[in-house]
């Protein structure tokens, strides 16, 4: 009975504590709510931060968030007991899970945007974010299990920590976006320095059950220095500069990855049968585009009998068949004749293989219609050399952007580029060998 007034006492001042401070002026109001930030900068070891990829984790990560969008009034139960949407099966979203003696307490999915877009997109303008060039993610799907909402940002300190380092170090993402409940827009704002997308508030957003909401952006590229300046003074408990960039949480198992690719999907087509055909009906109330653009991007055999059937006439629908790679790779491309001592080499970065050529970003104009040796950097230890041909067209060179054909390709380039169309999951890429055919 003791515990339970003491609990009833620390919410009433809780509550009035947040009445007070709501009629402070919003700069005002964000430097207390920034006082009060708490990142502790060495988490309990029962602590595990990681990817989620098992059946069980990934069942666990979307039956908490079920179940924090049904309390929230996001979302009616579904009879799965799991909130389970079309981006979650697509290997371009990553679901990252915090786990307390083994058990899923918090979750978060990062969506980066594909042929699908992101959902958000739907209801706001996202053209000033992408005027500013570089990859986005939508942070989506953020639940915390109830027994770890009390202890501060004991769980949500350490995945958002996760999510900023996993999105500058391993996912090739520049901006983030969110859509939360304007209820929590402030936290983003105010902590995180989320700018919004618009002055206005959705009042209907579909996503979450027509629930209002507020739409924002974090340009990572810039963030460092703007906590720089609001953080690094403040002691260790409080300085989130240092907790975001400097900071190294042994709680956290980030992937392992052979090749510098710059996805981690996790879904076999046991996985995808389960999840949206048989536990949910996610793919039966797809629309026929959307069900077409899965079949582009899960074009293997092993996927067609779980994918959703696709309807009369859908081969009609106007969808680049060509697969795309996002990579990070860096590489030097040398002009044919000129040696390849110290010097001579051109700095570039691959950031899109297909099985024709790729794309890559340079920081000075390149010649067009020259052949070069190119040497790439494919991973930690694995270096591919190959000739390639910056090709001549209208786009080609616009903000240091360039599209390249290939000569005969070397037997680790071949290797890469055929474990890329025919992996299932990223762990499939710690053995390319036995995907290369001739």
């Amino acid at each position: 009975m003791l515990k339970r007034l003491r609990l009833v006492a620390r919410r009433m001042v809780h509550q009035a504590s947040r009445k007070a401070v709501s009629w402070l002026p919003k700069s005002q109001r964000f430097k207390v709510f920034r006082s009060f930030a708490d990142c502790n900068p060495s988490p309990n070891p029962r602590l595990v931060l990681k990817i989620a990829e098992t059946r069980e984790e990934l069942e666990a990560c979307f039956k908490l968030l079920h179940d924090a969008y049904v309390d929230s009034g996001f979302m009616k139960p579904h009879p799965s007991g799991m909130r389970v949407t079309i981006y979650h099966a697509l290997p371009t979203t990553t679901t990252l899970c915090a786990k307390y003696d083994g058990k899923v307490v918090g979750t978060i999915s990062l969506i980066r945007e594909s042929a699908l877009g992101v959902p958000l997109q739907k209801i706001f303008d996202l053209s000033a974010v992408r005027a500013k060039k570089g990859q986005i993610a939508e942070v989506s799907a953020l639940a915390v299990h109830k027994g770890f909402r009390r202890t501060g940002g004991s769980i949500l300190f350490p995945l958002m920590k996760f999510m900023y380092e996993y999105c500058t170090t391993f996912f090739d993402t520049r901006h983030l976006v969110i859509a939360v409940n304007p209820s929590h827009i402030e936290m983003y704002e105010s902590l995180l320095f989320f700018q919004r997308l618009t002055a206005n508030v959705v009042e209907n957003y579909d996503f979450v059950n027509g629930a209002p909401a507020v739409g924002a952006t974090l340009d990572l590229k810039e963030a460092p220095e703007i906590f720089r300046k609001h953080y690094a003074s403040k002691p260790p408990h409080r300085n989130l500069y240092a907790y975001f960039t400097q900071i190294k949480l042994p709680n956290i198992e980030f992937p392992n990855r052979r090749f510098y690719t710059t996805n981690d999907p996790v879904l076999t087509p046991d996985l995808i049968d389960y999840f949206f055909n048989v536990r949910t009906d996610t793919f039966r109330n797809l629309s026929a585009r959307k069900k077409v653009l899965l079949h582009t991007i899960y074009d293997l055999p092993d996927y067609r009998e779980v994918l959703p059937e696709l309807s009369t006439g859908a081969d009609a629908i106007p969808i680049r068949r060509h697969e795309r790679f996002s990579v990070r790779c860096p590489a030097k491309l040398i002009v044919q004749g000129q040696g390849t001592e110290e010097g001579h080499g051109i700095p570039i970065e691959v950031i899109e293989v297909s099985r024709y050529g790729f794309q890559a970003r340079a920081n000075k104009p390149l010649p067009l219609n020259v052949w070069f040796e190119t040497v790439v950097q494919l991973g930690r230890s694995d270096i591919s050399h190959i000739r390639s041909l910056a090709l001549r067209g209208n786009n080609n060179g616009a903000d240091g952007f360039y599209g390249f054909s290939l000569g005969e390709p070397d037997l680790l380039w071949r290797k890469f580029v055929s474990a890329l169309y025919h992996s299932k999951t990223y762990s499939d890429l710690e053995t390319p060998t036995r995907f290369l055919h001739g």
